[in-house]
């Protein structure tokens, strides 16, 4: 089963009644990248009256989020709740404010805290990540025109393709479809073909390599 992750950290800026809110998501896999990055943040913001968070992660399958100072629910819950409804994992969200002098009051808060959570949202590069064997094909020259026009049908990623005395392809293949792709390349260069499968791993398929 496949999961939404981010690719690279994102941030965001929300301006409401003066009050600043920065939101910052970060991609984390584990209790001790949270709160690295928990702490970066509040050693960066040290003079804002809030650093609200939440985060989601596989490990555990744990989801845990964080008022600080905050009226009880109106700031890391609405950030939990916009990573959950974006389907988000292995990410956390850290939205610092800057208080501007003028009263929000709970329903201000929540509204603040999930605009600025999914205006960072917005702005981070989704993952489709899927597990998936790395799979290195070997074949003559002879066999390549076959090879190459039946891949695009296929759900899966190229890494490398290397051009010598015979032309060598990674790729990353869907652990569903492995046996079928395999049947099939088989199938089509009358068995001319070596494959070697690799372990089980997750990988972005977000930008399929041939679709």
């Amino acid at each position: 089963m496949g999961y939404l992750t981010i690719a690279a950290p994102a941030s965001a800026t929300y301006v409401e009644k003066k009050s600043e809110f920065i939101a910052q998501l970060a991609p984390v896999q584990t209790q001790e990248e949270v709160a690295a990055f928990i702490d970066n943040v509040r050693k960066n913001h040290r003079k804002a009256r809030h650093n609200c968070y939440a985060y989601t992660l596989r490990e555990g399958s744990a989801s845990r989020y964080s008022d600080d100072g905050e009226p009880q629910g109106t700031a890391g819950l609405p950030i939990l709740d916009v990573l959950q409804k974006n389907q988000l994992i292995d990410i956390c969200c850290v939205v610092t404010r800057y208080f501007g002098g003028i009263l929000l009051g709970a329903s201000g808060l929540v509204r603040a805290y999930s605009h600025s959570t999914a205006m960072a949202v917005e702005r981070a590069q989704i993952q489709r990540m899927l597990p998936c064997y790395p799979v290195t094909l070997q074949m003559d020259y002879s066999l390549y025109g076959k090879i190459l026009y039946h891949l695009p049908q296929e759900d899966l990623v190229q890494e490398d393709a290397v051009f010598a005395d015979i032309v060598t392809l990674k790729l990353l293949v869907r652990d569903l479809l492995w046996d079928s792709l395999q049947k099939k390349l088989t199938d089509l260069t009358g068995g001319q073909i070596e494959m070697e499968q690799g372990s089980l791993r997750y990988a972005d398929f977000s930008k399929n390599s041939y679709k």
